[in-house]
């Protein structure tokens, strides 16, 4: 009888992945949370100022109401601008958390669905469904059966993750450029920061942004496909605008993709 074969030994890196790949039901869920709650964060900072000043201007219609008469004169005092600042800080936070309830927790859904075999690709045809829509499937139903949800939710969610993944690569950038400037001098280390943080970028977009899309999308779709008439098109309004104008602000203020090119 010829010897047996000797059995196949695997490297540790591959050991690793393979452990590491066994827990992607956890950390993929987590990870898009984290990058959409950054995201939204990094919109939500550049509206403090405009709030401050939707403040002032509320606050100046009410002590040109209250100083028109001498016994509410005194109530001019009453908000002062430490106490403006505050309220403002207060709505932008209160809105970042309305923006991460309505698109930072449906990642923790997110769910890998394995590849059908070659094999079960009858059973499929026969069933006629999928556990999954795909992509097509999903913007087909955007086209087809348009809502506000379906549309707004997939491209907030995208504006965001850009944002995410700027301010992620920002933070890179300042780290390594600090670190190498005094080794490597202050063009060498500028380049290498802005190389390294295009990588993140694209890195971060490439393995977590597009499916933090896909399941804002996936969400959107079931909430409107569970109720139909006019109920779907009026399905997650508040929702949407809530995180509407985050969204503009994340593409605006919050997304400097170019800045790492220049």
């Amino acid at each position: 009888m010829p010897p047996a074969p000797p059995p196949s030994s695997t490297g540790f890196v591959t050991d690793v992945s393979r452990l590491l790949g066994a827990f992607r039901w956890a950390f993929m869920p987590l990870g898009l949370l984290a990058l959409v709650a950054v995201g939204v964060h990094a919109a939500a900072d550049t509206l403090d100022d405009r709030l401050l000043s939707l403040v002032d201007r509320a606050d100046a219609a009410f002590d040109g109401v209250v100083g028109r008469y001498d016994w509410t004169a005194p109530m001019v005092e009453w908000v002062s601008l430490e106490l403006r600042t505050e309220i403002a800080r207060a709505l932008a936070l209160l809105w970042e958390l309305a923006a991460d309830l309505v698109l930072a927790l449906p990642a923790l859904g997110y769910r890998e669905a394995a590849a059908a075999r070659p094999a079960e690709a009858w059973r499929v045809a026969l069933e006629g469904k999928q556990a999954q829509p795909s992509w097509r499937a999903l913007w087909r139903r955007c086209l087809r059966q348009p809502t506000p949800m379906r549309w707004l939710r997939p491209l907030s969610t995208a504006a965001v993750v850009v944002a995410g993944a700027c301010t992620v690569a920002r933070l890179l950038q300042g780290t390594v450029y600090l670190s190498w400037r005094e080794l490597m001098g202050d063009r060498v280390a500028d380049g290498g920061a802005r190389g390294l943080a295009l990588v993140v970028l694209v890195g971060v977009l490439a393995t977590l942004g597009w499916r933090a899309v896909l399941r804002n999308l996936q969400h959107a779709d079931e909430a409107c496909a569970s109720v139909s008439g006019r109920k779907a098109f009026t399905r997650g309004l508040l929702g949407c605008a809530v995180v509407a104008p985050l969204a503009v602000a994340a593409v605006l203020d919050a997304s400097p993709l170019l800045s790492f090119l220049r």
